[in-house]
């Protein structure tokens, strides 16, 4: 059988490709950290010519992308997409992005990082960052179980079957599930952790079910009951994807920069690509073609059929391409030039197997990086090694560990600034990624911290000029330490296609959560006050059923009857009453489930205590919004009241009691450092911003009073934020209220100074959705003095 070669270079993202798809001969998806969802269409087939549509345009990075196949009701099929912004967003492939998606599954509370959709087309799995996976039913678009028990991000899923689901999780175990949820089998045998699940063709070999990579650099068969009946070496990094092809074949991409093609357990091609990462491997079904996405910014087609490869020159383009890579000395090990063989070797030896790697000494003194294709029967030039370490050019020792960078990273004024190792053999994004992680910190710095790794080691191709930085982007600062949140490189992202946010005329309500988490810890914490003594404010065995009774209502519907049960009134007030009397170090489950309350039931809203007490009147007796130090009890409260905008007895009552519940929660959150807070009061603006332009409200005199009210605010939080997140959900809420009319703009534009604010806010931060945002604030002022002249 033939080699694959090169069909089509599909060239038009501005950050990496880090998810591709391809449903069929005529169309390829790909998914970037330029925040975009790529359609590419099939114009000619030989040789091959695609055009390029954006999808969908979000703000933050996409880390995945599906494809549900044609139904009578979407003949089209549905482009399925997910990422930091941790929406899963259904789309039709034909419409613009600024038209309504067919589905938004909101579930996740962190970045969605792989998805997959059932052979028949019936629902949709997702992977998390948060440590589950979750089935949604296509059409009704709503989670219909979620498969628990992973100890880490789960990075792979596959949909062996309609009934069985696979996952890979960073914990090193791969989980079987039925599609309800059910833990079927929990497999252990990878040492590293796993990244990426596929289907074996039925006939291989090993006689496997499927096969798992894994940051080890090995990919594993294995039986559906756990039995491992194989193991494919070759890679030399971590693998990210894998594949199964139709003639039985597998394929999977590196961070070794390639792609390998493996035929029972032997690799029969490497493809190299001139990029540090492959991420993202998938084929055509019909065609058994593969599309790669890379680091580079580029996703490839590559064809065994040679009606369906490139022109000669585009193929000579991308060979060239890959022989100008700078390969890092780090990744091939210590070499020593002088005992190297030099290019009269590459006539004299063939390879041994698929995939060597060995070193040349050129004439010019230079060291080139050759690979062996067994197809080709040749070596092949795939970069020059380049003896890059840090601006010392030494190694530097961390925790025992040698590095070509240790970089100061300045987290919060007055405290040391964090460590940040890293050698120009790995990934920028992973060692942002694991610099996150070990350090315990939002995962919005990780673009910043990205960026300026790639920014501060000057790791590129040969032939690249080493341009310095423009003026006011170089976060490294004369100090040599970075801060998160400083000025960074942002690439360029077409506005054109990307739509207007503003208004904002949805609520938005807080509602991840686990609920057997909480249950189990209230109980935990009642069991520790009887220990105690404490009988008196314990609860009792009847008022522990109650609680129990509680949950379960909640876990069987988010939205609870409009008519409350016993077990919900007779729950509220068992709630209440323990946020009133229990110890504030111990309040914390206890607000997180009234939180959850107050979004299902409009009984949340009616509540009445003993003494006559509403919730938000009961909330502020407890003394939960004065107690500073207990910052997380204070931002549960805000929760809550974000989460009373869910119902119309809820909507009314943050409404009638807006001075109060704007004065405790300007008060409580005055000077904080809690970013979870801080984008709870955002979120709680948001939604008054909502309810203020609405169109039962937007001419009420209350409205401008309050808008007016809220701008001084919002200003505030944008002139001294430093988050992306508290900022952008600020400019929304300012935005918004900027619909109010001329009084509420000239006040933000000449009392608030709204203008300085946006200018600090796009200089701070320097991302899409930010510069998006400021844009169309500063269009509506421009609009208030165009009607006033």
């Amino acid at each position: 059988m033939t080699n694959y070669k090169l069909s089509a270079s599909l060239e038009g993202h501005e950050d990496d490709v880090r998810s591709v798809a391809f449903p069929r001969p005529s169309l390829v998806l790909s998914a970037s950290r330029d925040a975009t969802v790529r359609a590419w269409k099939l114009l000619s087939p030989s040789p091959p010519k695609y055009d390029c549509t954006i999808s969908s345009h979000g703000f933050a990075f996409v880390h995945a992308v599906a494809y549900v196949k044609s139904t009578p009701e979407y003949p089209d099929g549905l482009i399925v997409s997910g990422g930091k912004e941790t929406i899963i967003d259904v789309r039709q492939p034909g419409k613009p992005p600024e038209d309504n998606a067919e589905g938004l599954l909101l579930g996740h509370s962190n970045a969605i990082c792989a998805l997959d959709v059932s052979p028949a087309g019936r629902w949709i799995v997702s992977g998390s960052w948060d440590g589950s996976a979750r089935v949604w039913i296509i059409g009704k678009w709503e989670c219909e179980s979620i498969l628990e028990g992973h100890e880490g991000s789960v990075w792979g899923v596959l949909a062996y079957d309609e009934d069985t689901i696979i996952t890979a999780c960073a914990d090193t175990f791969i989980r079987v599930f039925n599609s309800s949820g059910k833990l079927l089998q929990k497999i252990k045998g990878n040492t590293d952790v796993v990244r990426a699940v596929c289907k074996v063709s039925k006939g291989h070999p090993s006689k496997a079910d499927f096969a798992s990579a894994s940051n080890d650099g090995i990919i594993r068969l294995w039986q559906l009951n756990g039995r491992p009946v194989g193991e494919l070496h070759g890679h030399d990094n971590f693998i990210y994807s894998l594949v199964s092809l139709p003639d039985g074949d597998l394929a999977s991409s590196s961070e070794d920069r390639t792609v390998r093609i493996w035929r029972g357990q032997q690799c029969v091609q490497t493809i190299t690509h001139p990029a540090i990462s492959v991420w993202s491997v998938a084929v055509c079904p019909e065609t058994g073609d593969i599309v790669t996405g890379a680091s580079d910014k580029v996703a490839r087609v590559f064809t065994r059929s040679e009606e369906r490869q490139a022109e000669p020159q585009v193929i000579l383009a991308f060979e060239d391409s890959v022989k100008s890579s700078a390969i890092p000395q780090q990744a091939v090990g210590d070499v020593n030039k002088e005992k190297l063989p030099g290019p009269e070797f590459l006539q004299q030896k063939s390879g041994t197997k698929e995939g060597q790697v060995i070193m040349i000494r050129e004439a010019n003194g230079s060291v080139t990086a050759h690979q062996w294709s067994q197809g080709a029967q040749q070596w092949l030039n795939v970069g020059t090694v380049v003896d890059a370490v840090g601006s010392s050019g030494k190694k530097i020792d961390y925790l025992g560990k040698d590095y070509d960078y240790v970089f100061d990273v300045d987290i919060e004024d007055g405290k040391p600034p964090l460590k940040l190792p890293y050698n120009l053999s790995q990934n920028p994004y992973e060692a942002a990624t694991k610099f996150i992680e070990d350090n315990e910190l939002p995962i919005g710095y990780l673009d910043q911290v990205a960026n300026f790794i790639t920014t501060n080691t000057q790791g590129a191709t040969i032939g690249q000029s080493s341009q310095p930085p423009p003026a006011g982007a170089d976060p490294y600062g004369t100090e040599s330490r970075y801060r998160p949140g400083d000025s960074a490189p942002a690439a360029a992202v077409p506005q054109t296609s990307r739509p207007k946010v503003l208004p904002q005329t949805i609520y938005l309500y807080i509602k991840t959560a686990n609920l057997k988490t909480i249950q189990k810890k209230i109980e935990e914490l009642n069991q520790q006050l009887i220990k105690e003594g404490s009988t008196e404010i314990s609860m009792s065995a009847p008022q522990l059923e109650t609680l129990r009774s509680l949950v379960k209502h909640l876990e069987q519907s988010a939205a609870l009857a409009s008519k409350p049960s016993s077990a919900v009134t007779d729950g509220l007030q068992l709630i209440m009453g323990m946020i009133s009397n229990w110890p504030p170090a111990q309040r914390l489950p206890l607000l997180d489930l009234l939180r959850l309350l107050a979004a299902a039931t409009p009984a949340t809203a009616e509540f009445k205590n003993p003494s006559g007490l509403d919730i938000i009147e009961a909330l502020d007796a407890s003394g939960v919004f004065t107690d500073k130090e207990r910052s997380n009890n204070i931002m549960l409260a805000v929760r809550i009241f974000v989460n009373l905008f869910e119902t119309t007895k809820g909507r009314d009552l943050v409404d009638t009691e807006f001075h109060k519940i704007h004065n405790l929660v300007a008060s409580a959150s005055e000077g904080t450092t809690n970013r979870n807070l801080t984008i709870a009061v955002t979120t709680l603006y948001i939604n008054y911003a909502v309810l203020c332009t609405s169109l039962s409200h937007r001419e009420l005199p209350s409205s401008m009073d309050r808008g007016i009210e809220l701008m001084n605010n919002l200003t505030t939080i944008i002139s001294k934020a430093t988050d992306s997140e508290v900022i952008y959900r600020s400019l929304v809420a300012a935005g918004t209220l900027l619909s109010l009319g001329e009084e509420v703009s000239m006040a933000a534009r000449d009392v608030y100074d709204l203008g300085g604010a946006l200018e600090k806010a796009e200089k701070g931060i320097k991302e899409p959705r930010i510069r998006g945002v400021v844009g169309e604030i500063r269009a509506l002022l421009a609009d208030v003095d165009t009607e006033m002249s």
